[in-house]
């Protein structure tokens, strides 16, 4: 495993801050902990970067499997992974010469849930 402190899983012990912004509005914490995550998927390669992790075999990746599909350097591609890991969204462990990650289901039920619209609030208003 991972020497590395372990992420604390946002809302675990607050439901507001995974109730849909429809139904509740957020706190401040859970607002700033959830913009971090926001601001790291706002980047194209960063994005592009979770998905390739999640659907990756196995459900996680080696470092040296994510360089191949981006025309930036592997200290970029480092950089990324760094902002990822920090938001809370994959996890990572050193195995040997090379780091493999994952992402942290938990963190993306979060952002989902937040977003979710219930069916009688999707529609537009008038």
């Amino acid at each position: 495993m991972s020497k590395q402190a372990a992420l604390p899983v946002l809302g675990q012990d607050d439901a507001a801050c995974c109730a849909p912004m429809v139904r509740e509005p957020l706190g401040e914490e859970d607002a700033a902990a959830l913009a971090r995550m926001f601001k790291a998927l706002s980047d194209p390669v960063r994005l592009r970067l979770l998905s390739l992790i999640a659907s990756h075999e196995g459900g996680e990746a080696c470092v040296c499997d994510l360089t191949g599909p981006f025309d930036v350097s592997q200290p970029t591609i480092s950089h990324h992974l760094k902002v990822l890991r920090d938001a809370g969204l994959v996890g990572s462990e050193r195995r040997g010469t090379w780091v493999y990650y994952w992402v942290l289901p938990e963190a993306l039920a979060q952002l989902s849930a937040l977003l979710e619209i219930p069916a009688a609030s999707a529609q537009a208003p008038a």
